[in-house]
Parts: structure tokens; sequence; C-alpha cells
């Protein structure tokens, strides 16, 4: 078992390791971004990875306060749902209005991968294995749909 501060600087050094290995790859439009902490230029919509001891997930998260607005983008995102799970070449889980262990509500679109722990070194290939083709797919399909959310800034 790890100490806490043991446990938060391996998890930096795994995400460390992911960005250096991603940096090279450009995004969609040909520019330089920074994968780990992704921009959709949207506020209350983001690309998130996770790691922890159990498995690790990525996904697109809608945090807006207002649940009703929330359900827009949730719904906006279930028009382009086609074009993502062909663009991603498989099916994500959806799931609207979920709360987490601090009572916040937030909409989710993710993939998980099971049987894998960031503490664990040998499992970073598999993790970054799991990443990477993703959040790239996740670029390519933003590139392509994002004015279809201009009405809902």
């Amino acid at each position: 078992m790890y100490k806490k501060d043991e446990a938060a600087q391996l998890k930096q050094e795994f995400w460390t390791t992911f960005g250096q290995y991603i940096a090279p790859q450009l995004s969609a439009e040909g520019l330089k971004v920074n994968w780990v902490n992704y921009k959709t230029g949207l506020k209350h919509v983001y690309f998130k990875m996770d790691a922890g001891k159990k498995f690790a997930t990525i996904a697109i998260e809608i945090t807006h306060p207002d649940a009703g607005i929330q359900e827009l983008f949730f719904e906006q995102f279930k028009e382009f749902r086609n074009i993502l799970h062909a663009t991603l070449g498989e099916e994500w889980i959806w799931e609207l209005h979920v709360s987490d262990e601090y009572g916040k509500t937030s909409s989710r679109i993710f993939k998980q991968l099971n049987d894998v722990n960031i503490f664990n070194k040998n499992d970073w290939p598999a993790l970054i294995s799991f990443f990477k083709p993703r959040i790239i797919a996740l670029d390519d399909f933003w590139n392509d749909v994002k004015y279809g959310f201009d009405g809902l800034k």
C-alpha cells in the first residue's frame, strides 16, 4: 500500500509519461495540444481520462450545474452518437445525471478498461494503449461536431 504522497507522485509520473508519449501527436486541425488536459472550448464539457487501482476510464463529461441545461448538452451529443461511435470504432456507455460521492450531478459518455492499476508500472503500456487512440478519436470527433454546440454556449 502506498502512502498518499507516494500514490500522488506515481500518478503524476504516469500522466507525465503519457503526456510525453503523446505530445508529438498533432490535433485533427494539425495543432499541438495538451492531450492530458484537453480543452473542448466549451464550458462544462470535458474530455477526461482517469485511472485508479482497478480500472481506467476515458469520458466526455458534462458538468453544467443546471440539470436541464446539462440534459440539453447530453441530448445534443446523442444527435451525434453515430458519428461518435463510428469515429471511436466502438460503442461507449451513456449516463445522464449521475451523482458522485460528493453529491455533484454530471452526465457522461465513457469507456472503461477493467483490471488495470495505475500504481503498477507493468500496466502502464495497457493504459497508454487504452487512452491514446481514444483521446485522438475524441479530438477527431470534436473537430467535426463542435460547431453543433454553438447554440448552447
